[in-house]
């Protein structure tokens, strides 16, 4: 024991000699424990005993150093939604790249958030084990010496919303292992409870940040403050042309921050959380509660919006701040994106179908079908019939759907354009890991080339996550500058458990830690890969 006490304070001290970016240590242990967060107990994922997670708290370029013990009786990864692992997507925490860690054993993630700033959360990426906890909030605050373009707030708090059912995890997987739709949802959670059930302590006349994550699995929501605006300050690590807003829609795994001034009389007052384009209306609050009342919350709380056209209008109000410093001090807007040319066009439908007698999700009628061995270790060992390199194509096809393990391949460096076409009646989001990605334009019908008159090449804001309204498309541009193996996948945790997902691999020919990172040598292989050796 003394000497690993030793050799980790040497090994601290030699990092900080070389002026190496900070390190900060967490120490998690997953275990299953009871929760009732809508009044009926049931099995939840806890993080050291707590539900959500704890808040991970980090400064842009940290190194993060997260121990994961596993105490499930299944085996479990997490995943770091919108942290980009610069040129390391060995530590992305999805089934594509990574082992599961296996029942009584552990994994130390290491993640280094390279120039990132902003709001994030992580999420548990295997089966349905979303449905059952273990998430929780990331921010990253901007350095000391980098400017921000808002005086500090009063308080800065975490806001996770999502949709939660009160059926167990393993129950809802069985369900769609039978090609069985889910349910709707029984009800949404604010920072883990059901109605009223959190709460947030403010003083009159300060201002207050309000880190907004959904973190469910089927629901766009819709959030509102009672008597209070709510402006928008950063999207996903950019700091955004600061509107203001009554009501904000905050889509399937998007994250996004806001200020609210505590400037009305001394009271509690209701946030109210809503699903506001699902058949089945879902709506929960919680308490705005003013230093020093005693008046609780009473009547009914804000009404949701009920003309779902606002929210198409209102996202393409969400602007990059061009003066505003970013994770360096350089302007935002000194990336001109919109004048790069673009070397690709990939367009990329969602589907879906009854394929013998089961529901199934595609994109481009291929359904994603998980292997036996991770991708990124198939590719790193040359261990052939894992996955179909070019198994997706670059378009849409009239080809039936079909099952397969499709990963498409990209080069390093390349501008690509890519189009979110949704055919369906429902809204899609759809997260790239590795990424942030310019949302250029929206709108409704089908897209043509023509649509690229309307494109913003001015002030989009880069996203890792971007919603696609019912028959509408979204159209990105990406800077593939990242080397590894990326999952793109549809947010809606139904669709991407039955298909509507795959893998993008930026690849550079040559073999430099300037391009990738080297295997982490705690590695853990599994699969095909298992008894391989770690130092090739």
């Amino acid at each position: 024991m003394f000497v690993s006490k030793l050799a980790l304070c040497l090994f601290l001290l030699f990092k900080f000699a070389i002026g190496e970016d900070p390190y900060r240590f967490f120490d998690w242990t997953i275990t299953y424990g009871d929760i009732n967060p809508l009044g009926a107990t049931q099995q939840g994922i806890l993080i050291n005993g707590q539900f959500p997670g704890p808040d991970i708290y980090s400064q842009t370029n940290d190194n993060l150093i997260i121990n994961v013990h596993n105490n499930l009786p299944d085996p479990f990864l997490i995943s770091w939604n919108g942290v980009q692992q610069k040129k390391d997507s060995w530590q992305d925490g999805v089934h594509g790249t990574n082992c599961p860690i296996p029942p009584g054993k552990n994994f130390t993630y290491h993640l280094h958030l390279k120039d990132q700033i902003g709001s994030f959360f992580y999420f548990p990426s295997l089966a349905l084990h979303k449905a059952a906890g273990g998430f929780g909030a990331i921010r990253i605050l901007s350095r000391p010496m980098i400017p921000v373009p808002f005086p500090d707030p009063a308080g800065d708090f975490t806001v996770l919303i999502g949709d939660w059912y009160k059926t167990n995890h393993k129950k809802l997987q069985a369900r769609l292992d039978r090609g069985i739709r889910l349910p709707p949802p029984d009800g949404i959670l604010i920072n883990g409870h059901g109605p009223n059930g959190a709460s947030f302590t403010v003083d009159q006349g300060k201002t207050y940040r309000l880190r907004i994550s959904n973190v469910g699995l089927e629901s766009s929501l819709n959030i509102r403050i009672e008597g209070h605006s709510m402006t928008l300050v950063e999207m996903e690590g950019t700091h955004t042309i600061q509107n203001t807003y009554e009501t904000l829609d905050v889509h399937l795994g998007q994250s996004l921050s806001v200020l609210i001034t505590a400037d009305q009389p001394v009271r509690d007052y209701y946030i109210a959380v809503s699903t506001p384009f699902s058949r089945h209306v879902l709506t929960t609050t919680a308490v705005l509660h003013y230093s020093g009342s005693n008046q609780p919350v009473s009547g009914l709380p804000p009404e949701r919006p009920t003309n779902t056209d606002y929210s198409l209008l209102q996202a393409r109000t969400f602007l990059t701040n061009l003066s505003a410093s970013g994770p360096r001090p350089n302007p935002q807007g000194s990336y001109h994106y919109g004048s790069i040319p673009v070397t690709r066009t990939i367009r990329l439908a969602n589907s879906a179908a009854i394929v013998n007698g089961k529901k199934l999700y595609a994109v481009n009628s291929v359904s994603f079908v998980d292997p036996d061995t991770p991708l990124k270790l198939a590719d790193y060992f040359k261990i052939d019939g894992v996955f179909n390199l070019g198994g997706i194509t670059d378009y849409p096809t009239d080809a039936a759907l079909h099952m397969d393990t499709p990963v498409m391949d990209a080069d390093h460096h390349a501008f690509v354009e890519v189009v979110f076409e949704n055919r369906e009646y429902w809204i899609q989001s759809w997260h790239l890991d590795g990424y942030g990605m310019f949302v250029v334009g929206m709108d409704t019908g089908e897209w043509s080339t023509g649509d690229r008159t309307i494109y913003n090449l001015l002030d989009a804001v880069p996203r890792c996550t971007v919603q696609v309204y019912p028959q509408s498309w979204t159209a990105v541009y990406v800077a593939l500058d990242n080397v590894g193996m990326w999952n793109l996948r549809s947010e809606t945790w139904e669709r991407r458990y039955l298909g509507q997902q795959f893998y993008l691999r930026v690849y550079n020919p040559v073999n430099s830690t300037r391009n990738e990172l080297p295997m982490p040598s705690n590695a853990l292989l599994c699969g095909r890969a298992a008894g391989k050796s770690t130092l090739i």
